[in-house]
């Protein structure tokens, strides 16, 4: 499938569907971008590379979704990574050739997170779990054992989710040593799987305030991200619409 790709910023998003990714979703690198995304991409040239040489570009923000209907570029639809990994794992629940790896959150919280999907499965389609050390993206002995881990296990797709922009720049230099038919950068939901962070109610979030939610659940590590960094996303949407704004990284 020749996938559409729709520039906001400097990131190409897959304007695909739902059903659309979940049939044609069979290698390659997902990344599922937010607003915060955007705040890295203008600052960080390997962070802007992986994003721009992955397969599928997901939009995870209803306000992505909004803006580029503002833009006139209109992405068919939000597909968070927390919502479509398990689609993903329950779409390919009679397909035993797909093995999921889990990698991410504290331990404890990936194995849990595990035994849910399988349950909902109905086969054990996560057959491996680890928790990377804290630090696991400037020490080479512990990525070394990560890849390893991982190509040892007999999975065939990696689902990393250590917060953004640690598992993209991981990937930026690791990727290509993983032998991975599938890497899904999921962000926070190992977390939401097992139930550890809760998620903000649908109306929330159509809404635009899944930002808001998230923020009083977790003030102290996000205050930065939703307040100080993401306002700027605006002005840099205004500015496309104008014709005015330039790509720094290009």
């Amino acid at each position: 499938m020749n996938v559409e790709k729709i520039n906001i910023l400097n990131i190409p998003f897959s304007n695909l569907s739902e059903s659309e990714f979940l049939e044609n979703c069979q290698k390659g690198l997902v990344v599922t971008p937010n607003v915060d995304f955007f705040f890295y991409s203008h600052k960080d040239k390997d962070f802007y590379n992986i994003i721009n040489s992955a397969d599928f570009v997901l939009c995870d923000s209803q306000l992505i979704l909004f803006a580029s209907r503002f833009l006139n570029k209109r992405i068919k639809q939000k597909l968070s990574g927390s919502d479509i990994f398990p689609k993903f794992c329950f779409h390919h629940r009679n397909n035993t050739n797909i093995k999921v790896f889990l990698m991410g959150a504290m331990p404890g919280v990936a194995k849990k997170a595990a035994n849910k999907i399988n349950s909902q499965v109905g086969r054990d389609i996560v057959t491996s779990f680890y928790s990377p050390k804290f630090g696991y993206e400037n020490d080479v002995m512990e990525s070394e054992k990560m890849i390893s881990m991982f190509n040892d296990s007999g999975a065939n797709v990696l689902a990393f989710g250590t917060g953004c922009p640690k598992s993209e720049k991981w990937l930026n230099i690791y990727k290509n040593k993983l032998n991975a038919e599938i890497i899904f950068c999921i962000g926070a939901t190992i977390d939401f799987q097992a139930g550890n962070i809760q998620r903000a109610p649908k109306w929330m979030s159509h809404l635009c305030l899944e930002w808001l939610y998230r923020l009083l659940k977790e003030p102290k590590r996000l205050w930065r991200r939703y307040l100080i960094n993401d306002p700027k996303f605006f002005w840099l949407i205004l500015k496309e619409k104008m014709g005015i704004y330039k790509n720094p990284m290009s």
